[in-house]
């Protein structure tokens, strides 16, 4: 009674199971199945997936079941950047991960580019010692030096207990050790700047 029953009265799952099973009687070499496992419950589509697994001929089959996807087939077309047609081997997993691989690379190229444009940039901007920067350049570890040698006798001095006797401001004598130190601390940064131009 079940088997006579007319497909305009069925529901859908079964409409679609009653088209597979008359797909699947017929000898082809070729299948073409658009989303074959809309409406259909979970045995059937094990079936499903065991029918076109056996198939010994080509099936092209358009599906949105990721799942199903990755359990039959063994190559993948997909629509790349370009509107081209490529061809990735397995299933949906497989081309999911190739794509993710792509797009890593395409991000490292777009930062080394743009590293490579920063350099470029870098070399333009940067200009070569001027004469009189060059002669600075030479003249400040001799004017650290003499700071030094300043700071030092300064320190000298207020270690010595007799100092305090002679009546100068020792305050007086710390602000200038402090006013040589700074200079000197310029003199290092002057130099950096210039030694990284050069």
């Amino acid at each position: 009674e079940r088997a006579k029953t007319k497909v305009s009265v069925l529901s859908g799952g079964e409409r679609n199971r009653v088209l597979l099973a008359k797909v699947f009687s017929k000898p082809a070499n070729l299948l073409v199945l658009d989303e074959p496992t809309n409406d259909l419950d979970i045995e059937t589509l094990e079936l499903l997936e065991e029918l076109i697994a056996d198939f010994k001929e080509t099936v092209l089959l358009i599906c949105h079941d990721r799942t199903f996807l990755n359990n039959i087939v063994s190559s993948t077309l997909v629509f790349a950047d370009n509107g081209e047609i490529k061809e990735i081997i397995g299933g949906y997993d497989e081309w999911l991960a190739e794509r993710n691989i792509k797009i890593e690379e395409e991000k490292a190229k777009q930062v080394n580019e743009k590293n490579e444009v920063n350099v470029e940039k870098t070399k333009q901007n940067q200009k070569k010692l001027s004469y009189n920067e060059k002669r600075e350049l030479e003249a400040i570890p001799a004017k650290i030096d003499e700071l030094e040698k300043q700071i030092n006798e300064i320190k000298i001095k207020l270690a010595d207990p007799f100092f305090y006797k002679t009546g100068e401001n020792p305050h007086l004598l710390q602000a200038k050790a402090d006013e040589l130190e700074e200079k000197m601390l310029e003199l290092f940064e002057r130099q950096e700047i210039l030694e990284a131009k050069a």
